[in-house]
């Protein structure tokens, strides 16, 4: 058995011998210009990527990206500023918006809806909201097909029922 021991101790030997002879037989590399000093403390022993390096997505997500505001617009905001929409239904997103009544008028029904400012809409079939868009409108609900800004969801859109006698059905 110590044979066995001996032979992979040299065998081990002789595997971190050779990267450290290569290296001591190796010319010096000529000395480059220093770069500069990065603002924040960096580590010593990570490389630094060439200067011409360049980052493709390829579909995926930012990892620098925080999770933590997910769903949340930031894309051309500056600092704390809210996210400026479009002025009637098209600013409207889909958890705002009450059903307060339903009327049937030349051959379709019109769905009259409240927001958040307190005022009433009329929205049809086929009209765009800020985040969906109308897929149609019952006699007794709105069926809104709603986009899923959520990067961990697989599924990028959800129908949601707003009911005529209050409350909202997810599908």
């Amino acid at each position: 058995m110590t044979i066995y021991r001996l032979r992979l101790t040299l065998i081990l030997l002789a595997a971190l011998a050779a990267p450290l002879a290569a290296r001591a037989q190796a010319p010096a590399a000529p000395a480059q210009p220093a770069a500069k000093a990065p603002t924040k403390a960096s580590n010593p022993d990570l490389p630094a990527p060439p200067p011409n390096f360049e980052y493709a997505s390829d579909g995926r997500r930012d990892p620098f990206i925080s999770l933590v505001d997910r769903g949340v617009d930031t894309a051309g905001q500056a600092g704390n500023q809210p996210m400026v929409r479009a002025e009637g239904v098209p600013g409207l997103m889909t958890s705002e918006i009450v059903v307060k009544g339903i009327v049937f008028t030349r051959g379709a029904y019109v769905a009259m809806v409240t927001a958040v400012d307190n005022k009433v809409y009329s929205i049809r079939a086929g009209d765009k909201l800020a985040d969906g868009v109308v897929r149609a409108v019952t006699a007794q609900a709105v069926v809104i097909l709603q986009e899923v800004n959520d990067p961990l969801s697989l599924d990028k859109q959800r129908e949601v029922r707003k009911l005529l006698r209050g409350g909202e059905e997810v599908k």
